[in-house]
């Protein structure tokens, strides 16, 4: 009796082993090599996309999103609340509208802002006094759909952000809020594109950050924008650079503006377009004859500078 229960343990024991190892042999993924099929290697990447959903950058870094705040916004009739809090200009499309973030900048003013897109390149989009964030709109969601980390405030004093009527003078800080939420959401590197004084903005802020300048482009800004001077800013930028303007643009006064620019220019890399389309700013891309051609050269500049 005593052998027989030996034996018996023996067999048991081998048998346990032996379901253990078949169990893990057939639960091992197949291993990848050079002669794997096509079918197959579609089939594990299927697998691999299945069980690991793609996840944006900020919450990848576990970035917290920015808390909505209530404020006054500058044209309330055009302001909305998005699903998330977040106060944003109605002409944001809904399914765009759970983008919207609320930033404040270093004098304590509140922009509605829009983040479009994820990846470690960050984008900057401006637009000009007296128009809003739906300038950019289109370029924005490309870019975003491309690959890129896009923000893009909008000015106070217009649409959803605050109403500050008190200052008008210091929106380089609005650049400065957007520019330091890119940095927060994790991007390496930045492209910077303003209209107007957007883009003179954009220059002036764009330097006195952290993150290195990729490019930048320029749609119809004054070198000086009241007491804001872009010129000691743009000498500093090294990176490739675009400048547009259409000569016919408030009686040639802004060829005169964006000239400037284009010829203080640190960067080597730099091409100055004339757009014969008499628009200013985004408007030349919106409303001009060849104004695809341009929004696509736009685009394909700040893929190509990026990559």
């Amino acid at each position: 009796m005593n052998v027989f229960s030996k034996g018996t343990k023996m067999v048991f024991v081998l048998l346990i082993l032996l379901v253990a190892i078949t169990g893990c042999t057939t639960k091992m993924p197949v291993s990848s090599n050079e002669n794997q099929s096509l079918s197959n290697q579609s089939q594990n990447t299927n697998l691999v996309e299945s069980a690991v959903p793609e996840t944006p950058v900020a919450e990848v870094k576990n970035v917290p999103p920015n808390k909505p705040v209530e404020y006054d916004p500058a044209w309330p009739d055009q302001s909305v609340k998005s699903s998330n809090g977040h106060l944003v200009n109605s002409c944001v499309p809904d399914e765009l509208r759970d983008k919207a973030t609320t930033l404040t900048t270093s004098d304590g003013v509140h922009l509605s802002a829009l983040v479009l897109g994820s990846g470690d390149k960050g984008v900057l989009l401006a637009h000009e006094q007296g128009y809003n964030i739906c300038s950019f709109l289109d370029i924005g969601t490309e870019l975003a759909d491309s690959g890129y980390l896009v923000v893009i405030p909008e000015y106070r004093n217009h649409g959803a952000s605050q109403n500050f009527p008190e200052d008008n003078q210091n929106i380089d800080r609005d650049a400065d809020a957007a520019l330091s939420e890119l940095n927060r959401l994790g991007a390496k590197k930045v492209f910077l594109a303003g209209a107007s004084c957007g883009g003179s903005t954009a220059i002036i802020a764009g330097v006195r950050q952290a993150l290195p300048i990729e490019g930048l482009i320029i749609l119809s800004s004054p070198a000086q924008c009241g007491p804001l001077d872009a010129i000691p800013g743009v000498e500093k930028i090294k990176a490739p650079s675009v400048f547009v303007f259409s000569p016919s643009d408030y009686g040639g006064s802004i060829e005169k503006e964006v000239r400037k620019l284009y010829q203080a220019s640190g960067a080597t890399d730099k091409e100055l377009i004339v757009d014969e389309s008499g628009y200013h700013g985004t408007d030349m891309y919106h409303r001009g004859e060849h104004g695809d051609a341009l929004k696509f050269k736009l685009i394909d500049f700040v893929k190509k500078v990026f990559n």
